[in-house]
């Protein structure tokens, strides 16, 4: 039997009590460092770490190693697009929106496309169900919240 990729859109949002200027540079890489907790990115290009179309960074995270590419980077418009490549487990498209509500609120989405490599990204992407991803997203609010 030949392997079947399985795929999956997941969509979740939260609202952070900041402006859009203050919240779009905690999805960033080296933004993510103030609240994630274990988050350690190696930046490959460039080197210092500074968030651009085209930036290539490594993680080593839950006990998998991932390889992530900037493809968008737009803080004027708070969006940052990110592919990450996970061997023998899964690819996907990561996006994140910050889109103010007022002065004071941002309206942050995360859309996340899944498409796996193998049966352990099959089964990753079957786990990661809708309740399971918007308790996930909603976590990043709740580390947000205690920095």
């Amino acid at each position: 039997m030949s392997f079947v990729a399985e795929r999956a859109v997941r969509t979740h949002s939260f609202v952070l009590p900041m402006p859009v200027a203050r919240a779009f540079p905690l999805f960033e890489p080296e933004g993510e460092k103030a609240w994630a907790e274990g988050w350690a990115p190696s930046y490959l290009h460039p080197p210092n770490g500074r968030a651009e179309p085209g930036m290539v960074f490594e993680t080593r995270h839950g006990g998998e190693e991932t390889t992530w590419l900037v493809t968008r980077h737009e803080p004027a418009a708070g969006l940052v697009e990110y592919a990450r490549f996970t061997p023998g487990s899964r690819i996907a498209s990561v996006l994140v929106q910050c889109a103010a509500l007022d002065a004071a609120r941002t309206r942050v989405t995360v859309i996340y496309t899944f498409t796996g490599l193998g049966e352990s990204g099959n089964a990753y992407i079957r786990a990661m169900d809708e309740a399971k991803y918007a308790r996930y997203i909603d976590s990043w609010a709740e580390a947000i919240a205690k920095r």
